[in-house]
């Protein structure tokens, strides 16, 4: 009897001690939400999108109307799929390093443009059915206000096509201040991170000569010069006080760059151009929009010849005064909004887009506003180059583009009336989607013809991942410089 309660007693204190956590961990197990590089529904760091309830298993969001999932194009002349889509329907996510598969907020402050506000991923959630980005009266870091930040870059990216996002713009149509904006960037170039732009934005260029060089002129040794490069700029000055296109058509065999090789044997072009969905500014009149495509190298003055633009509704839409300053070109227009579509008006969302073909021949982009056509450029973006020879300058942008949406406050953008600003504000995004023509998918990060993820990115990940880098040449521990040549 003695063994036996013996026996009993070990068995039993063996299945407690050793047999129920190795069970509890077999029935348990969570499978992670990781599948192959390429896949369809994986983002460049090989994720696979789960959001819970949501079931979502891919990049087209579950939640986004069946009806949504093709459209004509702008000009109503050819169909169009769906590619990506977020209804950001399912409240509290959040977008902190790692906690969503196509979405990651910054924790920054955007110096580049010498924002009021500090980014805090705090400031973003889903909300009602809408992703919510805040900007309330906090000091955060030394800044006097928080908001936030967030892009899809090294996860999803594209290249042509159509986005779309149906939003709410933040505080009143008359009173100035706030910026709201989505916008995109090529995916070489991570917003908030200076030392991968320096050399890369705005610039959407592809041939060997001056414009690729610093302030486009040539070195004292060469003669210096152009002459209208020297005096076209703002304010009689300079035209560029850019430090040349990095990753240019010049640069030789052996050296750093991402590819891809000619047929050749020279390098490839590349950049991180931007190219604006919108971007959001009040006045006394009532709001608008500013709907451009920032670029480089720049043309005489920063004009642009007008045959490339068609203007589909001048009551509203209009050429920018703004034409760009020493470090952009903007090749731009404004467009009048809905008042009803701010938050201290009627609070109604409104649906604005940007539709793009890329590449140096037939490419457009067009500009929609409330549903309707505002404005367009066509692919020759002609003016008189710095060297006085009159030829196409800047290209439509080619490399794969990812999503940025934000909502900042600068004096470079639009004097805020302070005493009239209301806070906490808020600037709703409904829904975002993007559509490329049938047949012409081109979804992904890392395409072989652009590629970036795999090789380039990984090689400097210290000036992709740190945002206190600001310049990619200047020695380490020197202005903050990540410490490359050019």
């Amino acid at each position: 009897v003695n063994i036996t309660i013996l026996f009993l007693l070990t068995c039993t204190l063996v299945g407690l001690f050793l047999g129920y956590p190795v069970l509890s961990y077999i029935f348990s197990e969570v499978l992670p939400h990781h599948g192959g590089f390429g896949l369809g529904g994986t983002n460049a760091s090989g994720q696979v999108p789960y959001f819970g309830e949501s079931l979502r298993q891919g990049l087209i969001d579950y939640d986004t109307p069946k009806a949504a999932y093709s459209r004509m194009n702008l000009a109503g002349t050819k169909k169009m799929n769906l590619v990506f889509s977020d209804e950001f329907q399912v409240d509290g996510r959040s977008f902190y390093p790692g906690d969503d598969p196509f979405w990651e907020a910054l924790d920054q402050w955007y110096w580049e443009t010498g924002d009021y506000e500090w980014y805090d991923p705090s400031a973003i959630t889903t909300r009602n059915g809408s992703l919510v980005i805040t900007m309330s009266e906090k000091i955060n870091h030394n800044n006097y206000f928080r908001s936030g930040v967030m892009s899809s870059w090294n996860k999803f990216c594209f290249t042509g096509g159509l986005v779309e996002a149906r939003v709410v713009m933040p505080g009143s149509p008359t009173v100035p201040g706030f910026w709201p904006a989505i916008w995109m960037m090529g995916n070489l170039g991570r917003a908030g991170y200076g030392a991968t732009t320096h050399g890369m934005w705005p610039y959407t260029y592809g041939t060997c000569d001056v414009g690729t060089l610093p302030n486009q002129t040539f070195p004292k040794s060469m003669g210096g010069g152009p002459e209208l490069a020297l005096t076209s700029g703002a304010k009689g000055k300079s035209l560029s006080w850019l430090p040349g296109q990095r990753l240019s058509a010049c640069t030789c065999p052996g050296e750093d760059h991402p590819g891809p090789k000619l047929k050749d044997g020279t390098w490839g072009a590349r950049s991180a151009p931007e190219l604006d969905i919108f971007e959001g500014d009040a006045a006394p009149v009532g709001g608008h929009m500013s709907l451009s495509l920032q670029a480089a190298p720049f043309s005489t003055s920063y004009e642009v010849a007008q045959d490339h633009a068609v203007w589909y509704d001048p009551d509203r839409a209009r050429r920018n005064p703004y034409h760009g300053g020493h470090y952009q070109q903007s090749i731009s227009g404004v467009c009048d909004t809905d008042p009803n579509n701010y938050e201290r008006t009627a609070n109604q969302f409104d649906v604005h887009a940007v539709e793009y073909r890329p590449g140096p021949k037939g490419s457009y982009v067009v500009w929609s506003v409330s549903g309707k056509k505002a404005w367009s450029a066509g692919s020759r973006l002609d003016g008189r180059f710095a060297d006085a020879a009159p030829r196409p300058c800047q290209q439509i942008p080619a490399e794969p583009m990812y999503i940025i949406m934000n909502f900042g406050m600068s004096y470079s953008f639009s004097k805020p009336k302070w005493d009239d600003l209301q806070f906490p504000a808020h600037f709703k995004i409904d829904y975002i989607r993007v559509y490329q023509p049938e047949g012409e998918e081109n979804v992904g990060c890392d395409p072989k013809e652009y590629p970036t993820a795999q090789d380039y990115i990984q090689r400097h990940w210290e000036a992709y991942s740190n945002p206190n880098l600001t310049t990619w040449t200047e020695p380490k521990g020197h202005r903050a410089g990540y410490g490359h040549a050019l």
